[in-house]
């Protein structure tokens, strides 16, 4: 059996930072690469408040997902990562409030310091 994968570059989204695509579609999956607090004009928001951050990463994640004609309704399992546990709390806030009726599989791993200095990254599986 063969499948195309599809590479997914979202002009809603920063250029990736090293060499990934922010979305790969292959065998009826979208794969979301972990997506950090970086806005679509690639300002990194490293200084700015946790739950600002959460916001940036969920809108990330939730273009990824457009662009590869998916949508959080069809998400399968989400992976998140956080810099500390405590942040665990006003994380699950604002992600219950983005994921609405959706309830994939999640996973929330605390990893200690995260690249550039940012406090949380999620990535993602979904139906495309």
């Amino acid at each position: 059996m063969t499948s195309t994968v599809q590479h997914i570059a979202p002009e809603s989204l920063a250029a990736p930072g090293g060499h990934y695509s922010h979305a790969t579609v292959a065998n009826g999956f979208v794969f979301v690469s972990g997506q950090l607090p970086i806005a679509p004009s690639g300002i990194k928001l490293a200084e700015a408040s946790f739950e600002e951050q959460t916001r940036q990463v969920l809108e990330n994640v939730k273009a990824a997902l457009v662009a590869a004609g998916s949508g959080i309704d069809r998400l399968v399992q989400v992976r998140v990562y956080l810099d500390a546990i405590e942040n665990w709390p006003a994380f699950n806030i604002l992600y219950a409030e983005w994921a609405g009726n959706a309830r994939p599989a999640r996973a929330i791993v605390p990893t200690g310091p995260l690249h550039f200095g940012f406090k949380v990254e999620m990535e993602a599986v979904a139906l495309a």
